[in-house]
């Protein structure tokens, strides 16, 4: 019930009008009715500073470009607050509309994808050319729009993060770097220069995002309180990012500001995890026979050791391989969570048949059919070679994103009402996004379905522009229920929900 009534109350702000005209009149009998008068509230918006990742600097499509800048819900609400007096939001634009980065001149970041019509089956791919974009050409700022492409929540306090000579070697931020103020700034530090009168923050979805988007290669570093030991793929301790974001918003609030937090999505929702089904592979009736020959031995042997007392007989039959002819075979996996057998037989591995409980990435899909092996024709990946683990996000790893966005969730919310800040329940919206839809205005219906749903873009991941719109108008909700702010919404009819070519 709960999200339906949170549904009503985004339609109820989507109807306020985007006019700036001062006069309306009743269509019914042409009376003239009171304009709508546009007031921040007790919020002063003179200086917007926004801080976050990717979701919040327009990074868009697989990539950071001008368009996707301009596009980026803080630009969106930006709008709204200059009706109010709010001031000038300034964005550390990329060098051109392609996406792609350079360092010294060697490409470090490919360019924006666009979908490809042109072979007769949509395509996504990346737009042609070079990327201008030097990460060694440093722009002066300051910037309204601090957020940066990749962090995580403990980076925005790390100096350094934005020092070209640490690029190179993975110790900074390439998108940082080229608007640091200088090489051992801080991102929080360049914000509070600033002195923002309000400002929106949005981070934390890379520090369980990085685990989910590798397959849950990475580690759960829970009980680690080192984050400068942790690598990019790691989910982040829950009480390092309490600490964190509780000294985010200490000093945020420092000089008086106020402002709106938002939490995390589950990421497991989103395209890049449900567009490949667990069951893609087609077989003919030769094919079968041979595939279930090749499993017959491995079957064999896991039957065996539950024979001996080895295995239980509810891990043989998740472990058991086969394939029937026609369409929907599962692919075959690896899995770290199964028994190890190899010390009996090094040819029973831990894998399985993935079931509708697994979740391939979005990326899987490059690999499943092609050849391990180019001069073994048997070699097919995902039917004769296992997927790897990076192709697969299991129960149990989905189980510890789902702990950790909970855990993260949590703290977001609280510290929203210590610090008395507009909070954005991002977690909530993206569900209705997923098992719904959001319905516009001219009947259309706003989902999560890749390509066609129109919220997100095709990396899967980030979302399209009229996505962002839906997010603009969450944080415009969250300012008028804490801060009594009347300003326009944002139209997401007017953002492309998809890029194409």
């Amino acid at each position: 019930m709960k999200k339906f009534l949170a549904l009503l109350a985004f339609l109820g702000l989507f109807i306020i009008s985007c006019s700036d005209d001062d006069d309306a009149t009743d269509p019914g009998g042409g009376i003239p009715v009171n304009p709508i008068e546009y007031t921040s509230g007790s919020a002063d918006l003179s200086n917007y500073v926004a801080l976050g990742n990717s979701l919040t600097a327009g990074y868009t499509d697989n990539a950071l470009f001008i368009d996707g800048q301009v596009a980026s819900f803080p630009n969106m609400i930006s709008g709204s607050f200059e009706e109010v007096g709010g001031g000038e939001f300034i964005i550390p634009f990329m060098a051109d509309n392609l996406g792609g980065i350079t360092l010294g001149g060697t490409p470090i970041a490919g360019n924006r994808l666009i979908l490809d019509f042109s072979t007769g089956s949509p395509t996504p791919r990346p737009v042609e050319g070079q990327g201008t974009t030097e990460i060694s050409n440093v722009l002066s700022g300051p910037f309204n729009n601090m957020a940066i492409p990749g962090a995580k929540s403990f980076h925005l306090l790390a100096p350094g993060y934005g020092n070209v000579a640490g690029v190179a070697q993975g110790l900074a931020n390439p998108y940082f770097a080229r608007m640091a103020s200088s090489p051992n700034a801080t991102i929080i530090g360049d914000a509070m220069a600033q002195n923002p009168t309000f400002f929106t923050l949005w981070i934390g979805n890379n520090d369980v995002l990085g685990f989910a988007t590798s397959g849950g290669s990475g580690i759960d570093q829970t009980g680690n309180l080192d984050p400068s030991t942790y690598g990019g793929s790691d989910i982040t301790d829950p009480n390092v990012f309490a600490n964190v974001f509780n000294t985010l918003l200490q000093t945020l609030t420092s000089n008086g500001a106020s402002g709106v937090v938002a939490n995390i999505p589950d990421v497991t929702s989103i395209p890049f995890f449900t567009t490949v089904p667990h069951n893609p592979i087609p077989l003919d009736p030769a094919t079968t026979d041979l595939l279930n020959g090749a499993y017959a031995a491995y079957n064999g042997g896991l039957q065996q050791l539950q024979a001996l007392g080895v295995i239980s007989g509810e891990e043989v039959a998740r472990r058991l391989i086969s394939f029937t002819a026609g369409p929907g075979n599962a692919v075959v996996i690896l899995d770290e969570d199964l028994t190890d057998l190899t010390a009996f037989n090094p040819a029973l591995i831990n894998m399985r048949q993935a079931t509708e409980d697994d979740l391939l990435t979005f990326t899987s899909q490059t690999i499943i059919g092609t050849l391990a092996d180019p001069n073994n024709p048997t070699s097919i990946n995902g039917v004769a070679v296992p997927l790897a683990d990076r192709w697969v996000l299991t129960p149990e790893e989905q189980e510890l994103i789902t702990n950790a966005t909970a855990n993260f969730n949590q703290t977001i919310e609280a510290l929203a009402q210590q610090y008395n800040l507009g909070f954005v329940d991002a977690n909530a919206t993206l569900k209705v996004l997923a098992d719904t839809g959001i319905p516009l205005s001219d009947g259309s219906l706003l989902t999560s379905t890749y390509a066609t749903g129109g919220a997100f873009s095709l990396d899967g991941v980030h979302p399209s522009p009229r996505g962002s719109a839906i997010i603009a108008n969450l944080f415009l909700e969250a300012m008028a229920s804490r801060f009594g702010s009347v300003l326009p919404a944002i139209d997401p009819l007017q953002y492309k929900g998809l890029y194409i070519n």
